[in-house]
């Protein structure tokens, strides 16, 4: 069975992409109280067993780390992927909201966009969003680094990662990254016919 390493998902209960179906799906996360099935800190991810993962998801949690950690978190990644292996990265894309905000003449307290938590505000996007780590007392919540979709792939890029292949849509970066190149298997899962 393959598997997936879901890195700072919260829960379990957040579904992850339809890819990852039928794969075991074990949750990394710092904090204990969401009962992780791996506990650790993602900047210590090489003290993780090498090879054991086919994948890594890490969904709007690498703007979390800050700037110089990032380095820490992606190799930590490469560390626990199969030598075929891949990762998927979403985070906010930092040039598509500066865009907006000067487009709109949007104030950093503006309202950004309706999300399923309520709204989002600009500074929400930029610092992490302000209820969430009001409300949890914890400032691992907050956003320390922020990226586009060119620093993004060169951050994977100078990690060691042979092909990255970025995506954007809704004020967000997705990233495909690969250990070794895409394989045939994840050519079909996510459809890169001529890659």
């Amino acid at each position: 069975m393959r598997k997936v390493l879901n890195v700072g998902g919260n829960t379990k209960s957040i579904p992850i992409p339809d890819a990852y179906q039928g794969w075991q799906h074990d949750l990394l996360d710092i904090d204990p109280s969401v009962n992780p099935d791996v506990l650790c800190d993602a900047r210590m991810l090489t003290q993780l067993p090498a090879a054991q993962y086919d994948a890594v998801y890490c969904s709007h949690n690498l703007e979390h780390y800050y700037r110089h950690d990032v380095v820490k978190v992606l190799a930590g990644f490469r560390h626990v992927l199969k030598d075929d292996g891949f990762i998927q990265i979403i985070v906010p894309d930092m040039g598509a909201v500066m865009k907006m905000v000067v487009e709109r003449g949007l104030d950093i307290e503006d309202e950004l966009y309706m999300a399923i938590a309520g709204p989002i505000h600009v500074i929400d996007v930029i610092y992490g969003l302000g209820i969430e780590i009001e409300q949890s007392g914890s400032d691992f919540f907050a956003h320390k680094t922020g990226f586009t979709e060119k620093s993004l792939a060169l951050r994977l890029n100078a990690s060691g990662f042979s092909t990255v292949i970025t995506s954007f849509c809704d004020l967000q970066i997705m990233a495909l990254a690969f250990k070794n190149g895409p394989s045939d298997y994840a050519c079909e899962l996510f459809r890169l016919y001529g890659k």
